[in-house]
Order: structure tokens, then C-alpha cells, then sequence
């Protein structure tokens, strides 16, 4: 076993105390590490293809738009609620849509929709949309690839 090294002050010995906090630092460091890479994995939603089209990206407001999921087999989902990651019927779509526009009316909701889904179920996600009291949607698309 290793002694602590030994400080001497004049005639007197005396043990130095001092803890190495080196290893600490590594294993923060690599922690640090670990949630800088999973952290990214995490991000919630349905997986879905988006369309490439040309467009400006939209501004961040201070609330945080509603977004209507269309899968490629033309089932919705949304992020608000219960069991985010459970198909919706209509009229729960409706459902769900209309409460949050009568507390926030203004509040903007956003399309997602799979470049390979039928147009037809975009256009009734918008009826629904519509038909709930969303006076602002908006369609997101992912930005147009330069060949």
C-alpha cells in the first residue's frame, strides 16, 4: 500500500489529505457524453416520409403548434393527449382538435403527412381539422433536395 506523501514544515511532519478528484471528472465527462448521444434518439412522434417541396422554414412562436400525423396507410395520429402513438378515428380527431382550439383559438396546427399517402386522407385530415376550429394549418414538408 502506498503511504500519503509527507509535507514537512519545519520540524514537524505532517501527512498531506487531499482527495484526487480526477477520476470524477472522467466519469461526468463520459455521462456527459452519453446523454449528448442519446439525447437526439429520444425525440417523440410518428415515423413518416416527408414530401420534399421548396418553401421558407416557419418562425417559432411561444406556443407550440398541434401536429396531425398521416401515416402512409392514411391513419392519424396526434401529439396532444393519451396514447400519442395509437391510430385516431375521425371523429376522436375532431374530438381532440376541437378542445384544444376552444381554449386556444388562434393555436396552429401542422400537417405531417407521408409523401406516399393517398392526397385524399390529407384532405379529410383538413376537413377534420376544419370542421374542430383550427383556423391556422399548416402543411410540413421537408426542404427540397439541390441536384
Amino acid at each position: 500500500m502506498k503511504e500519503a506523501p509527507i509535507l514537512q514544515t519545519g520540524s514537524r511532519r505532517k501527512l498531506a489529505h487531499e482527495m484526487n478528484v480526477v477520476p470524477y471528472i472522467d466519469v461526468m465527462l463520459v455521462l456527459l457524453i452519453i446523454f449528448m448521444v442519446t439525447a437526439p434518439l429520444l425525440s417523440p412522434g410518428i415515423e413518416v416520409q416527408l414530401p420534399e417541396v421548396g418553401g421558407e422554414p416557419m418562425s417559432q412562436e411561444d406556443n407550440e403548434p398541434v401536429t396531425l400525423y398521416v401515416n402512409r396507410n392514411g391513419q392519424y395520429f396526434l401529439d396532444i393527449g393519451e396514447n400519442q402513438d395509437q391510430a385516431l378515428s375521425d371523429a376522436e380527431v375532431e374530438q381532440r382538435v376541437a378542445a384544444v382550439m376552444r381554449n386556444q383559438p388562434q393555436r396552429m396546427v401542422l400537417v405531417r403527412a407521408d409523401a406516399k399517402v393517398p392526397y385524399e386522407a390529407v384532405a379529410r385530415g383538413g376537413v377534420l381539422l376544419q370542421a374542430a376550429g383550427a383556423q391556422r394549418i399548416g402543411f410540413v414538408t421537408d426542404p427540397e433536395s439541390r441536384r
